[in-house]
Parts: structure tokens; C-alpha cells; sequence
């Protein structure tokens, strides 16, 4: 039985953010532990995104977007600006800072900004890996052209096709836009799987889905997924965790101890600098 999740919205002034997972129905989808929706948002000439400079340990970030661009920078001295098909995965492993935002050049005439970004856990065997920081542009991910439908797959396999994002833990991880009438079988070779939509009327098995929903699937049935309009969705999962995870704030972990040791690398400047930023992110009070 399929559960449907209505993810909470978060208001960013002028920009939305939709958090699907965690939530009480769906703490985590095979290795994903944080699911936020970015928009979509068309931003006034002179604003756009900023995210100032914060910490991560023992996830992997993910980015994918429809529409708009963001830099990225982070502490490795990482300058590198995503658009629309591409994916920028960092593995925080260890520890690793970033900053994302609107580039400057950009922001004079207002810009469109949809997307995913997502937080995959990594296996307790690589907590603590080594940060690192990759960026696969749209033209190298693998795409699935169907009657009415285009699928890239962004991270891990689906569909007989891998693609060149390196995981940790088996992922499935596609982007799929249908044109109306359009209608494709979920990939179902995958032990934990969802299906969040951006955008767009859609139906799973003769069912009407709400928008900006998440669907958790029922494991190993080959649901059917119809649109009536132009559809954006993104279908998640894989491999279950090994194990539990702690998270709070911007950390993930198998350890609350360790999760108390990033508390203190980041009230003491242990996680280092980001190139041609002077704020950041303060440690939450609570």
C-alpha cells in the first residue's frame, strides 16, 4: 500500500522549500535521509539564492535542478556553478564546508530556480572518508527516451543504465519528465523506492497524485506512473541503511558522539575556510 507524504514547507523569503523526508512517514528512502523540493521560484533583478557557508559530515549532498544556476564553493577550494540536467554530488565523509549561491552575473536580470537537493547517508564503513567534490555535467548523465517521456538517471542505476555519479550504496536516483498522456512502468529493482513530484497532474496506477507530494512505493510492485499535463518527477530510493542515523543539523551519523564532535569543529573553525567568503552559518542554539 502506497503511503503519500505532504512534505513541510518552509518559506525562505520569496523562495520555497519543501522537505518530503525526514517525516513520520518516510525517515529515510533506501540511502536518502533528506529530500527538499527548491521552488519553483522566478527571483526579482538584484536577489537570488544565498546559503552561506555551513558544515557537513557523513552524507553525500546532491543537487540536481530543472531550471537555474547556483555556485558552489566549499573548503577543498571548489568553485563550480551547476545549470539545469547537471548533478554536483559532495561526499562530506569527515567533514567539509560550502556555500551555494545565485552567481552575481546572473542576479541583474532575475532567475528561475527549480531543483532537488538531497541528502544520501553514507555506509558506516565510509563515515569518514575523505571529503570530496564532484560535477557531472547534463550531457554525460545517461537519458532514456520513451514516447512522451524523458528519463535521466542522475545517481546510481535504473532503467539497465548506470551513471557516471560515483555512490557508496546501491541508489536509484531518475529524473523523468512525461508529456500529457505519457505513461511509464517504475523501475522496481530497487528494495526502497519513492516517487516525489514537482510538477504537474499526475496518476499512479489510475490514482490521482497531489503535486509536491512524496509517494512511498510498494516494494517490488511495477507501479505506473500517467500524466495527464506536463509532468517533473523524480523517482528515489535503494539500498535500506545499514543501520540508524542521528541527524542534526547539517550532520548525519551513526554516532551522537560524533555528531557532539562536529558541534565543536564548527564552533572553533576546525572544518576551515571557503574561497571568497567572509560570513557563515552560526551553530544553532538548539
Amino acid at each position: 500500500m502506497t503511503i503519500v507524504v505532504a512534505p513541510r514547507v518552509h518559506d525562505l523569503g520569496g523562495f520555497q522549500v519543501r522537505r518530503a523526508v525526514p517525516s513520520i512517514q518516510a525517515r529515510s528512502v533506501g540511502p536518502f535521509v533528506f529530500v527538499d523540493h527548491m521552488g519553483p521560484a522566478v527571483f526579482q533583478p538584484g536577489q537570488g539564492i544565498d546559503v552561506r557557508p555551513h558544515p557537513h559530515i557523513g552524507l553525500a549532498t546532491v543537487t540536481f535542478l530543472w531550471a537555474g544556476r547556483i555556485g558552489h564553493r566549499d573548503t577543498l577550494g571548489t568553485i563550480q556553478d551547476i545549470g539545469p540536467g547537471d548533478v554536483n554530488w559532495m561526499t562530506a565523509g569527515r567533514g567539509i564546508a560550502h556555500s551555494e549561491r545565485t552567481p552575481a552575473a546572473l542576479r541583474e536580470g532575475g532567475q528561475p530556480l527549480h531543483g532537488m537537493q538531497t541528502w544520501v547517508a553514507l555506509p558506516k564503513s565510509v563515515e569518514e572518508i575523505a571529503p570530496a567534490f564532484h560535477h557531472h555535467p547534463a550531457a554525460t548523465l545517461p537519458r532514456i527516451e520513451r514516447p512522451g517521456a524523458l528519463l535521466r538517471v542522475v545517481a546510481g542505476r535504473g532503467y539497465g543504465e548506470e551513471s557516471p555519479v560515483h555512490v557508496f550504496a546501491d541508489t536509484l536516483y531518475v529524473a523523468i519528465d512525461l508529456a500529457p498522456d505519457a505513461e511509464i512502468a517504475l523501475d522496481a529493482r530497487h528494495r526502497q523506492r519513492a516517487l516525489y513530484v514537482l510538477d504537474g497532474d499526475a496518476q499512479l496506477d489510475g490514482a490521482d497524485i497531489p503535486a509536491m507530494h512524496l509517494v512511498v512505493l510498494d516494494d517490488g510492485v511495477s507501479h505506473r506512473l500517467r500524466a495527464k499535463t506536463p509532468v517533473k518527477a523524480m523517482l528515489l530510493g535503494g539500498e535500506p541503511l545499514d543501520g540508524p542515523r542521528h541527524l542534526w543539523w547539517n550532520f548525519v551519523s551513526s554516532s551522537k558522539e560524533r555528531i557532539e564532535q562536529a558541534k565543536h569543529d564548527w564552533l572553533v573553525g576546525n572544518f576551515g575556510d571557503v574561497p571568497g567568503e567572509t560570513e557563515f552559518i552560526p551553530l544553532p542554539e538548539r
